[in-house]
């Protein structure tokens, strides 16, 4: 069974909104502002609370409120343009990356999410932040030693099993040794 993505879950959870709260998300959001609550976490715990959320459904409304009423896991196209938005320059380092790794690992799929981009076949098995001037990819890599070649991730988004990164910032240095450390992320992973 095919895992659902986060735009599924979103897209199930506003269209059975009515159907299991009685009030569809226009009338969420309305309430949303009316209460006058202005931080994230104090909306999920106003829905949960007073409104019986659970706290997934909680986080997802309070998500879709603070997007202006729009969907957060829309598109993954639109969820991909956001992130080069904001580094335009790293466009074609970031398509060179997913070129390359998806030469390597063809039954691979390239998943964008909101704060990053995950590389997956059964499983993720690396996650892509795109940053002005560079590519970070996060890889599972266990308690390998970090080194020139691989640090300590830091990365927004990816499962916190994502334990080391590599950072790139050109083409030239997609190589054999990052396809080595790729297949051991997706070993590990899958």
């Amino acid at each position: 069974m095919a895992q659902k993505t986060s735009g599924e879950i979103e897209k199930e959870f506003i269209d059975g909104l009515k159907k299991s709260t009685g009030k569809d998300l226009k009338t969420w959001l309305s309430e949303i502002k009316t209460s006058k609550i202005e931080k994230r976490n104090d909306i999920v715990k106003w829905l949960k609370t007073d409104h019986g959320f659970g706290h997934m459904n909680a986080g997802l409304l309070a998500g879709i409120f603070f997007n202006g009423g729009r969907p957060v896991y829309g598109s993954t196209e639109e969820l991909l343009e956001n992130q080069l938005a904001k580094a335009p320059d790293t466009r074609p380092l970031y398509e060179a990356f997913v070129k390359f790794a998806l030469k390597n690992f063809p039954n691979a799929s390239i998943l964008p999410k909101k704060t990053y981009v995950s590389l997956l076949e059964k499983r993720e098995f690396a996650g892509i932040n795109i940053r002005k001037g560079e590519l970070r990819v996060g890889l599972d890599l266990g308690d390998r030693p970090f080194d020139d070649t691989v640090s300590k991730a830091k990365l927004t988004g990816p499962m916190p099993r994502i334990s080391h990164m590599l950072v790139f910032t050109d083409k030239d240095q997609f190589d054999e040794n990052v396809v080595d450390l790729l297949r051991q992320s997706y070993e590990r992973s899958n």
